[in-house]
């Protein structure tokens, strides 16, 4: 059916994530001469700065204008303007900034543009997340990669090959194009890396959630406040599938 889909209107959601810019080229090439193909970002304040760089860098290769979409309501993008607002910062159901600057920036463009179908970065990897998806948010999801077969290492390769380089933040050995201290971690070993990388960062949230009471790292097996953390805890070895800041919102054993 997807092969067959003409004069829709088709919204690729890139996230400054190397699978979202491989998702955004692959369905240019497949749709988007017979259909409406918008490539749209929700920014992030807390993001590292080489995020724009590198979207800047993808929009000159796909040849199109990457949109910009934000929630009337925090128009800084910012997710520590979110958590002092709302007085919350994460939980088992996931995170207000992922909400408020994600999914509702998100259901705001919708409402003006009505978009056919929606286009994510979910990898050959993610086959389950994707049905998860579809089942839960809604079943008009062209899994772009997963058909081409493309993994995430596939998405580095093909960016490299093409002259565009991968936001600083992944060379810094962070996981992913989240913003720097993604409140979704628990992990020991992530807060350490964040601890190590950007110090300030990881003392501005360690006050915030402090102040708020929200005891973000998990530390044997008990949550605790981030200053509470000793500096040589570690945990599982970071994965880039551990928690994904996209137009959904999850922890992913």
């Amino acid at each position: 059916m997807q092969n067959a889909i003409l004069h829709n209107k088709i919204a690729v959601w890139f996230s400054c994530g190397a699978a979202s810019a491989v998702a955004a080229k692959l369905t240019l090439e497949k749709y988007g001469s017979t259909n409406d193909v918008r490539i749209i970002n929700n920014p992030i304040a807390e993001e590292d700065k080489d995020n724009h760089r590198f979207l800047l860098d993808v929009q000159q290769w796909l040849g199109v204008e990457v949109e910009i979409a934000t929630n009337k309501d925090y128009p800084n993008a910012s997710c520590v303007e979110v958590w002092d607002k709302r007085k919350f910062m994460s939980g088992v159901a996931g995170a207000p900034c992922t909400l408020e600057l994600k999914k509702r920036a998100r259901q705001q463009w919708e409402e003006r543009h009505r978009p056919d179908w929606h286009v994510l970065g979910f990898t050959l990897e993610e086959q389950k997340r994707h049905d998860r998806f579809t089942l839960t948010e809604r079943a008009n999801v062209i899994p772009i990669l997963i058909e081409a077969g493309v993994t995430k290492n596939d998405c580095y390769s093909i960016l490299h090959n093409n002259g565009i380089e991968l936001p600083n933040i992944y060379k810094r050995g962070y996981p992913n194009a989240n913003c720097i201290g993604c409140v979704k971690a628990t992990s020991p070993t992530y807060w350490n890396l964040v601890r190590e990388k950007d110090p300030d960062v990881f003392q501005d949230r360690a006050e915030q959630s402090r102040r708020i009471g929200a005891k973000l790292v998990r530390h044997k097996g008990e949550r605790i406040f981030l200053d509470e953390l000793p500096s040589d805890a570690k945990g599982r070895p970071l994965k880039s599938l551990d928690f994904e800041c996209g137009i959904f919102c999850e922890e992913v054993a």
